[in-house]
């Protein structure tokens, strides 16, 4: 069933969006000694251009950026340009609930990232108009685009459709990555704002792109690129069945992710599918046993398993 009235006349154009249709919130990879595998890191981000990706996300929530210091995360901003900056577009996630730091470590990654990813700001739950502010400071010291990062599972604060229509008028804040499944807010968004809308949970990629959203930055695409690359080019072409068969076939795939708080699961399942990205850092945990059998069984419902290619190099 469309979502849309195709006889709706959207009030707001929206900004054009040049990050592409799919990209993918990749993981870290860190070593044994916990420090950062750049090596494997520049190899995944090879790999996931090459099935699908269009784009990358780089120290978002998959990315455990919350425990990266502000050098590893500008080496690994510049080794995704390095590795894959002339294929696709690299955006970093460089959002804190400290809107001087973020606007600090945006200003020193601006010269070489194609753009922004800023979450709201986490834990001191600021007012709309705190938001507003916080996004203005940090526009201010580029003129790189910046998308908005709504997702109150993890920052409890929900940026309402007239905050984020406020905030569309910031002339580089181009998009929003919404993580919330309120599809009636999803549709707000694309008729009263000038935002570009992605999909920021892999379940909402195919209803946002109902909707008319841009596309989505995704984690499953770390093993599932190329089908969802085509479930994109269905829904496009028209084909809407076969657009809901291939993601009806990826649900076993969403739902081995959701096992465990991301990138837990996330990292679990590379790492079975023979893509070693290493563990975590604290204070995230290796999946139990339990929990990875789970992953497990459900990748091989997947398919995930017996179709992984060779390990990266």
């Amino acid at each position: 069933m469309r979502l849309v009235d195709e006889n709706r006349v959207m009030s707001i154009p929206s900004k054009q969006s040049d990050f592409g249709t799919i990209l993918t919130a990749i993981v870290t990879p860190f070593k044994a000694d916990e420090s950062v595998d750049f090596k494997r890191f520049k190899a995944l981000a090879r790999y996931l251009v090459e099935h699908g990706s269009e784009g990358l996300v780089v120290t978002g929530s998959t990315g455990e950026g919350s425990t990266l210091s502000d050098r590893e995360k500008l080496m690994l901003y510049y080794a995704a340009v390095e590795e894959v900056g002339e294929r696709a577009t690299v955006i970093a996630a460089t959002g804190t609930y400290d809107t001087r730091h973020s606007a600090h470590l945006t200003a020193q990654a601006a010269e070489f990232v194609d753009g922004f990813l800023i979450v709201t700001p986490y834990y001191s739950k600021p007012p709309a108009r705190g938001i507003v502010e916080h996004f203005k400071m940090i526009a201010d010291v580029t003129e790189k685009p910046l998308i908005v990062y709504n997702i109150p599972s993890r920052v409890i604060v929900n940026i309402e459709p007239e905050t984020l229509a406020e905030l569309g008028e910031i002339s580089n804040v181009v998009a929003v990555k919404q993580a919330n499944s309120d599809l009636e807010q999803a549709r707000r968004i694309v008729e009263e704002t000038a935002l570009a809308l992605y999909a920021g949970d892999n379940d909402l990629l195919l209803p946002f792109l109902e909707l008319g959203g841009a596309g989505g930055i995704c984690f499953h695409t770390h093993l599932a690129g190329p089908k969802v690359q085509e479930m994109v080019h269905r829904f496009r072409s028209g084909d809407l069945a076969g657009a809901q068969e291939i993601d009806d076939e990826l649900g076993p795939l969403m739902d081995a992710l959701t096992v465990c708080v991301n990138p837990i699961s996330t990292k679990t399942a590379l790492n079975l599918a023979g893509f070693e990205v290493g563990g975590l850092r604290l204070p995230l945990v290796d999946a139990t046993p339990e929990e990875t059998e789970k992953i497990r069984v459900l990748l091989e419902q997947a398919g995930v398993l017996e179709s992984a290619d060779a390990n990266p190099e």
